[in-house]
């Protein structure tokens, strides 16, 4: 895998919009346990990936380190070459001095070389620095991811639990209302009340009915009264 599609993997995950995957979900708490695992795997590839880069990394820095000090003792070794050279023909020994102007010249080259190789070498070192500044920005910010996923989940297993808990409680109240038995009290209740009805209005009728005899009674004594007076006033004459 390419260190571009890790990178690019990496700061994919990193943006996930971990709200939006969840309203999409049917299953909010299966899917969160799947992001989980996902994403800790995408994390220890991405880890393997970084160190993978950093080592690269490192590798071109050593070579760059090397180039430089190969190319600083190369010149070294150019200057001593040309000072023995510039020696062996004040003392007029040409052959040699050109035999060391010969060797400073090699010397050159190979100097020319390694500044040439170390040069070349710095703006992939720089573009490496970078790849690896972003995928560890890239890791950090998926591991934060992750403690967010799994705190979700955490939450939502909790809020599940408590819902789950309140619909318990509220189907218990629902079979409690049902099986109510105040509710037969109270149609006991209606039932004494309407016998104690009842019993009132016998009770007004039976004294309603016996009013009546007594009206009746005093009628008729009222009638045998005037019989007795006429009678006596008839016995006077």
């Amino acid at each position: 895998m390419t260190k571009q599609t890790i990178l690019g993997r990496v700061t994919q995950l990193a943006k996930a919009n971990i709200n939006a995957v969840l309203d999409q979900a049917e299953d909010p708490q299966k899917m969160l346990d799947q992001l989980i695992r996902d994403y800790s795997n995408n994390i220890q590839e991405a880890e393997q990936a970084v160190a993978t880069t950093i080592g690269q990394l490192r590798l071109l820095e050593a070579d760059h380190k090397e180039d430089v000090e190969a190319a600083g003792a190369w010149g070294g070794k150019a200057l001593a070459a040309s000072s023995k050279a510039d020696q062996l023909r004040a003392d007029a020994n040409g052959a040699e001095a050109d035999r060391f102007d010969s060797l400073a010249k090699v010397a050159l080259q190979r100097q020319l070389q390694s500044e040439r190789e170390a040069k070349d070498a710095e703006p992939t070192i720089a573009a490496q620095n970078e790849v690896v500044a972003k995928l560890k920005d890239g890791l950090s910010r998926m591991k934060e991811k992750l403690a967010e996923l799994q705190s979700k989940r955490d939450e939502l297993v909790a809020r599940s639990k408590t819902a789950e808990a309140q619909n318990k409680m509220m189907d218990a109240a629902a079979s409690i209302n049902v099986l109510d038995p105040t509710s037969d009290l109270g149609r006991f209740e209606d039932k004494v009340r309407r016998e104690e009805a009842r019993a009132l209005g016998k009770q007004e009728l039976a004294a309603s009915s016996l009013d009546a005899q007594f009206e009746e009674l005093d009628s008729l004594g009222d009638r045998a009264e005037i019989e007795a007076r006429l009678a006596s006033l008839k016995a006077t004459t």
